[in-house]
């Protein structure tokens, strides 16, 4: 029975672990991964509980702001990052994370576990057909960016995936080389978690059946179990990341996010 109790904290870190290569690799916060692993953790421990999914998109958000600080530091050590073109996106990314976390108190459990499935089944054949963009396609001017950033902010941090999982496809989108793209898009993930964390937990702050641990759509328990295995293996990611070839990551990429939009949609 004491090794039973011990399981959840097992599978938290080992997700922690995979999280934090996954960060570096591919530069996405590790939502993609935390969601499906959470929700159905929570089924096993929380039992019944109606907030299920709510938790283990806040919990994600949460864990992603340590995750992304790791990413972030490791690819700007490979000089992988332009802060120019991550400070234009942030203000948006910012404002619209925040609203998406806090307007989920809204969406039942459910429906925002299709919203994930969607989103990533999107982005994955997205990636895995490789369209390519116009030659000339440039990024947007300072509006332009501050619009794709609210909008990536907002269903970013609405299912609990960061801001790398939407950031990198429309930089690539853009012409932006693939390496830059990760790089920036680990660092966008920083105001998606850190806004959307917020919003999750004033969101869930006066939901009932709360399970002992949570603080709004914040489990604890998760968070930390996650974050310390996950700190410790996201610089092995982002140098991963800067010895492989852009196309075979790519489609790595595609593949690993179709399998998780067919679990989250059957599943949940």
């Amino acid at each position: 029975m004491e090794w039973l109790q011990w399981q959840p904290l097992v599978i938290y870190l080992l997700t922690g672990a995979v999280v934090g290569v996954l960060a570096g690799l591919f530069g996405v916060g590790g939502g993609l991964l935390v969601v499906p692993v959470l929700t159905s953790v929570f089924a096993w421990t929380l039992g019944d509980n109606p907030h299920i999914t709510h938790l283990a998109i806040g919990t994600s958000l949460a864990t992603i702001l340590v995750t992304s600080l790791a990413s972030v530091r490791a690819h700007h050590n490979h000089g992988a990052v332009d802060w120019t073109l991550v400070r234009s996106l942030a203000a948006g990314i910012f404002m619209g994370a925040f609203v998406g976390g806090w307007s989920s108190q809204f969406i039942p459990a459910r429906e925002l576990a299709w919203l994930f499935a969607g989103l990533e089944a999107a982005i994955a054949l997205y990636l895995l057909l490789a369209i390519q963009p116009k030659p000339h396609r440039q990024l947007p001017g300072p509006a332009g960016r501050t619009l794709a950033g609210a909008v990536i902010g907002f269903l970013a941090s609405l299912v609990g995936i960061g801001g790398g999982t939407l950031t990198t496809p429309w930089l690539v989108w853009h012409n932006v080389p693939m390496h830059k793209a990760i790089a920036v898009s680990a660092a966008c993930s920083l105001p998606v978690a850190a806004a959307g964390t917020l919003g999750y937990l004033l969101g869930g702050l006066h939901a009932e059946g709360l399970p002992p641990g949570a603080t709004g759509y914040l489990y604890w328990p998760a968070f930390v179990g996650i974050v310390v295995a996950s700190s410790l293996t996201a610089r092995f990611g982002a140098k991963l990341a800067h010895r492989l070839p852009p196309k075979p990551l790519k489609r790595a990429f595609g593949a690993f996010l179709l399998l998780l939009a067919a679990k989250m949609a059957i599943w949940g």
